[in-house]
């Protein structure tokens, strides 16, 4: 199998705090292109976050555009404190201050004039959303659990990337939800029957993208931190989120 730790690129060559802090100087069209990507990527915590909070759907993807809306137009990167930290962390502070300014303007104007500077699959937000247990968690919970499954999704989508560059997808498509010890689960040899290849080389197969994936997780959080250091507390958090 080649090795496709060379193939793909990550979707950032730089850290999430890079990212924002270039484009708070304005002085550079591609911060202004990645700071889009990142509002992007991760308007679905957000979102998640203001629906728990108490506002309706329609609200929450109003609201969660302005939000974005005022990153994209550096009304909030004016007033940031060029502190590092956590990037989940900064922008849940920032989405706090948010609604409370929001409250206290509210009926004042319409929310944002109606523009809509990013095109954001509202429906994809509130059906994961809604998947999310009822009762059971509280907006900062619920905004973590979707900011998890955020990073989790970017590695995914990354993994899969790597395995279509180098003409692997059927590969991939095999084993991204293979479950050996799941009742009714294919086994190695028969997946290996239907690709044309040895049981064993299933078996090291999976190996590999259990440890590419592994390794591509690890790089998606080290560009959401602000060293190397809090890899590893990030990803202890996250499995507590996870079993939570």
């Amino acid at each position: 199998m080649t090795d496709m730790r060379s193939a793909g690129s990550p979707v950032f060559a730089t850290t999430h705090w890079s990212v924002v802090m270039a484009a708070k100087q304005g002085d550079s069209s591609e911060a202004d292109a990645a700071l889009e990507k990142l509002c992007r990527a991760y308007w679905p915590p957000l979102y998640a976050y203001i629906r728990r909070d108490g506002h309706d759907a329609a609200e929450a993807e109003d609201l969660t555009q302005e939000f974005f809306a005022r990153l994209l137009e550096r009304d909030y990167l004016s007033r940031l404190d060029p502190q590092r930290g956590k990037f989940r962390s900064f922008i849940l502070a920032y989405a706090k201050h948010f609604l409370a300014e929001h409250r206290e303007k509210a009926g004042a104007q319409k929310r944002g004039g109606g523009q809509k500077l990013l095109s954001l699959d509202a429906g994809e937000g509130e059906e994961g959303y809604l998947s999310e247990p009822v009762d059971e968690m509280t907006p900062e919970q619920i905004f973590e659990r979707r900011w998890v499954q955020t990073l989790v999704q970017r590695a995914f989508d990354r993994l899969a990337a790597e395995y279509v560059e180098v003409d692997k997808a059927a590969l991939f498509e095999a084993l991204k939800d293979f479950q050996p010890r799941q009742p009714g689960s294919q086994t190695y040899a028969q997946i290996g029957t239907r690709l044309g290849t040895t049981e064993a080389a299933v078996k090291s197969a999976m190996q590999r993208l259990r440890e590419r994936h592994r390794e591509i997780l690890r790089e998606v959080i080290a560009q959401t931190v602000s060293s190397a250091s809090e890899v590893e507390e990030e990803i202890r958090h996250m499995r507590a989120v996870l079993n939570r």
